[in-house]
């Protein structure tokens, strides 16, 4: 249990750094970890993070801009709205331009 609350807070550390009007991909969280077939941990650390206002969880999307995580959201729209607020455009669910938003944790 003390190895999965590390590897979480390792995640939380990198979701801190996402820009204000960015996204990243679970993926790309876990290949910078060192832990790239990780990113489904990388997806539970997410889920565990809403209790920390100070993690932009909403920031986290899937692959191709997709709000897999929406779910795990106060609202079923409170991930949609949170992005919005930063100028994202989301349409069923996928954020509009992906490669124009998304920042790669790993450059």
């Amino acid at each position: 249990m003390q190895q999965q609350n590390d590897f979480f807070e390792r995640v939380y550390e990198v979701v801190r750094q996402i820009p204000f009007g960015k996204v990243t991909t679970y993926g790309s969280i876990a290949k910078y970890l060192g832990a790239a077939k990780s990113a489904r941990t990388v997806g539970y650390a997410m889920n565990a993070a809403h209790a920390k206002p100070d993690v932009p969880a909403h920031r986290v999307v899937n692959r191709i801009g997709l709000l897999t995580g929406k779910h795990h959201f106060g609202g079923i729209n409170t991930m949609q709205q949170l992005l919005e607020a930063e100028g994202h455009v989301i349409v069923d669910d996928q954020i509009q331009q992906f490669d124009a938003v998304f920042w790669n944790p790993n450059a």
